[in-house]
């Protein structure tokens, strides 16, 4: 399981002009059962993912595609975990 951080860089003023494509982006990740999640970080820092189903190299195969990646909008961070705990909804995660 992943958090990955698109943190805005010095060329976030290119969000808006990249930001449909960024959406159908995400929308691939979600159909393609990797995505679980994705929003806003708080304080405009930029977004956060959170990926399952995938390999590291897999997932920042991906990732490199994002539009924003691209474009230099965002800077990446990849957070690698192993749940551990869940509440029984997300149990599936421990799989």
């Amino acid at each position: 399981m992943f958090v990955v951080l698109l943190n805005l860089s010095t060329h976030k003023d290119q969000a808006p002009r990249h930001m449909e494509a960024h959406k159908a982006w995400l929308q691939r990740g979600f159909d393609d059962g990797v995505f679980l999640v994705a929003g806003s970080q708080a304080h405009g820092k930029g977004g956060a993912i959170v990926a399952h189903n995938t390999s590291r190299a897999e997932l920042e195969a991906r990732v490199a595609g994002d539009p924003f990646v691209v474009e230099d909008v965002v800077k990446t961070e990849f957070i690698e975990m192993s749940p551990s705990r869940v509440d029984e909804r997300l149990r599936f995660l421990l799989a």
